[in-house]
């Protein structure tokens, strides 16, 4: 019953870090939106922020994990490249380019697909397991749509402010910037408008392109860590080869050498990229990932607009407007549906385990000596 225990504290635990995570990645949404407003290359800031988080991973894994990090294979590694490659390259870089090529409201109405991509991959996977036929499948099923549907209704009503009344000058100047910002069209953007798409349905793509990376992310990490189950060095390694195409790619991207130069504030934007919302953020993923399964940790992300809300409201005044709270009663009540089901999932796994107790206990308390 002691190992019962110690998995249900482990569980909350992750649960825990799991809303911290949303907490520190809404606050790289809103230092991040200032950080872009300034004019910062999007290819330069992921390249800067990769380098400093791997800086921070590389030493820390091998230092820590030293003693316990099984021998790197041939297949070991081919799996930390395609983690590298989408849930660090792809996942960063498309979701700036799609930032950028659209709005924040798309940008945001677009991750709620992140726990619906991530179910029907790890449910096709094996990686999760799901019965339509019981309750608890059901609930998955529920708690993910709910998850979905309140991030959503964040992003696209609004309603009236519910606290604060006043936009500050800041904020007005954030959303003008951002909609200048969109109206960059680089090289990349002229490539693909050849083929008829607009600069628009580039960035939708781009977004959907975003999501999809770290639902894979998630999928593919679960089952490698149950074979490689030192999670730093999985979060380090991934780092690595993520870090190594952006750093590619921007030397083919970015041409002027001006670009690479930044301010004091987009300095403090990156480093807060780089240390909490990279490496940190990336660690604790990836261990709840090992103790809860992709799916789990996917739903949390739909919280992430929801602490954007709160701390656009605390630090640049924006109001909290009824769309938000609405919504995130919605994400609440989905994120208690799918722990709900999946803790009745594990009393019915141990449900033979639980029979058998009481025998056991039985059997201890008969007094011991010769027959």
């Amino acid at each position: 019953m002691a190992g019962g225990s110690d998995v249900d504290g482990e569980a909350s635990k992750a649960h825990g870090a799991l809303v911290l995570v949303q907490i520190m990645g809404g606050g790289y949404l809103v230092l991040g939106k200032v950080a872009l407003n300034g004019g910062v290359n999007k290819v330069v800031f992921c390249v800067f922020r990769d380098l400093i988080a791997l800086s921070l991973l590389a030493p820390l894994a091998y230092i820590r994990e030293k003693q316990v990090r099984p021998p790197i294979t041939r297949k070991f590694l081919i799996s930390f490249f395609f983690l590298g490659l989408t849930g660090v390259f792809g996942n960063h870089l498309l979701f700036l380019l799609g930032l950028g090529y659209t709005n924040p409201t798309y940008a945001a109405a677009m991750q709620p697909s992140v726990p619906v991509f991530t179910f029907i991959m790890a449910t096709s996977m094996g990686t999760e397991t799901m019965n339509l036929f019981r309750i608890e499948g059901q609930m998955k099923v529920a708690a993910t749509v709910a998850c979905a549907s309140g991030a959503v209704l964040m992003a696209v009503f609004r309603g009236p402010a519910v606290v604060g009344y006043k936009e500050s000058g800041l904020a007005s100047h954030i959303e003008l910037s951002s909609t200048r910002q969109s109206e960059e069209v680089g090289l990349f953007v002229a490539r693909f408008m050849e083929f008829g798409l607009t600069q628009w349905q580039l960035g939708i793509l781009c977004l959907l392109g975003n999501c999809m990376c770290f639902a894979t992310y998630l999928t593919l990490q679960a089952p490698l860590l149950k074979k490689y189950p030192a999670s730093l060095s999985v979060t380090a390694l991934s780092y690595f080869f993520g870090a190594l195409p952006m750093l590619v790619a921007a030397l083919f991207l970015v041409g002027n050498s001006a670009e690479w130069t930044l301010t004091p504030s987009e300095l403090v934007s990156v480093f807060y990229a780089g240390i909490v919302a990279s490496a940190l953020i990336y660690v604790l993923f990836t261990w709840s990932n090992k103790v809860l399964g992709p799916v789990m940790v996917s739903l949390y992300s739909p919280l992430q607009p929801l602490a954007a809300a709160f701390l656009s409201y605390i630090f640049l005044g924006i109001p909290i407007y009824l769309g938000s709270v609405l919504g995130g009663f919605l994400i609440i009540s989905g994120l208690y549906l799918v722990t709900w089901a999946s803790y009745k999932e594990k009393q019915a796994a141990l449900g033979m385990t639980s029979i058998s107790d009481p025998l056991i206990k039985q059997k201890s308390s008969l007094p011991e000596g010769p027959l």
